[in-house]
């Protein structure tokens, strides 16, 4: 409990260090200019990202998949400084979790490595894409992308231990397979995978996407690691929050190399998930998922609809 106040005091003295610079710089970031005064956008941001910390964790998506569509979509903020911030968002929950989810055997390394590499790679081509393209054509297929999540999230089917009868040759070849505790039957499970190449194949798409538009991935990596390749749902949810550590690192860079990392927006950002997602963690004892979900789904699809119509020019 000391060291997480002793970070949030280390963020706070690094907020304040520039805030000096903020007024500088915030033409930069606010987009058509702002009737508000510059100090005005980093509190609502806080406010909002608290919020949506809290409906990430009931509703069980990663924070970054929230925050770039709806803080790009309704605040005058430059969508390349969002999509930065958004990619620490994601990398920040991952940061947090990664190291308790290895211990516990439920993250694999063995899993995650191969996979991990053709998506970093693929993110920080992402990055680079993302970056040079137009906003109006990022906005679009953005929009186009944040729609695709919801179809998804509404259609996609969840397996708590799929059946995997043989794995394949590549994922032999890798030994990836594993076994872990279920408290919920006091048994070890054990679990092997299949259709290896495909899945790599389609984490050079998740990779890429995942820099282009810094929305972090695991809204893809469940279904594919759990659906595709047959990881049980607790490893492939636990896998996925790991690989996400590696993937958003390699685009971030990308993204502070290019001064699209903003300490004005970015910390903020992070302090609001994170706290939100603590209150969310309380919250869920009492809450009830359905509602959640679909107050998630309502608000991807509203946002997500938001960024195409922006990026057509229907909606400016």
């Amino acid at each position: 409990m000391k060291f997480k106040f002793f970070c949030l005091l280390l963020i706070f003295s690094f907020l304040f260090l520039e805030l000096g610079f903020a007024s500088e710089v915030s033409s930069q970031i606010i987009e058509g200019g702002s009737s508000l005064p510059w100090w005005a956008w980093p509190l609502l941001l806080f406010i909002v990202t608290f919020i949506l910390g809290i409906i990430a964790v009931l509703g069980g998506v990663g924070g970054g998949v929230l925050f770039v569509p709806i803080v790009g979509g309704f605040f005058p903020f430059n969508l390349d400084f969002v999509r930065g911030a958004g990619l620490l968002v994601a990398l920040s929950g991952a940061l947090a979790a990664g190291p308790g989810l290895l211990r516990r055997g439920l993250a694999d390394l063995r899993l995650t490595i191969p996979l991990a590499l053709i998506a970093s790679t693929s993110a920080i081509i992402g990055a680079m894409i993302g970056l040079t393209l137009p906003k109006n054509v990022v906005n679009t297929l953005l929009g186009l992308t944040i729609l695709g999540i919801v179809v998804i999230m509404l259609t996609a089917k969840k397996s708590e231990f799929p059946e995997v009868k043989k794995a394949d040759a590549l994922s032999q070849a890798l030994k990836i397979y594993g076994v872990y505790y279920e408290p919920t039957t006091g048994k070890e499970v054990e679990w092997k995978v299949h259709r290896t190449p495909i899945a790599l194949l389609l984490f050079v798409g998740i990779g890429i996407m995942a820099g282009m538009f810094g929305l972090g991935a695991g809204w893809a990596n469940v279904p594919v690691l759990n659906l595709l390749m047959g990881v049980p749902l607790k490893v492939a949810v636990s896998t996925s929050k790991f690989l996400l550590s590696i993937t958003d690192t390699s685009a971030a860079w990308i993204y502070l190399n290019s001064g699209a990392i903003i300490p004005m927006i970015v910390v903020p950002s992070i302090i609001g998930i994170m706290l939100g997602s603590i209150v969310g963690v309380r919250i869920l004892a009492v809450a009830k998922p359905k509602i959640i979900r679909w107050v998630v789904i309502g608000l991807l699809a509203f946002s997500g609809l938001r960024a195409l119509l922006k990026g057509l020019g229907i909606w400016a």
